[in-house]
């Protein structure tokens, strides 16, 4: 997570804030970003690629 993301959510949070709030969030937040990229480079399961290997369970 780049540094100025994490500036800029803060910006959103009121001057007074709970710190399990903020770590949720930027948490939450590296979670998306990963899962974006794993989308760009193609590490991705198909929904029926998904069922199939759930039938074999």
């Amino acid at each position: 997570m780049r540094k100025d993301v994490v500036i800029e959510t803060m910006k959103g949070f009121p001057q007074e804030f709970n710190l399990d709030d903020l770590i949720e969030k930027l948490v939450f937040m590296d979670k998306v970003e990963k899962g974006l990229q794993q989308v760009k480079e193609e590490k991705t399961v198909s929904h029926e690629n998904l069922k199939d290997k759930i039938k074999k369970w």
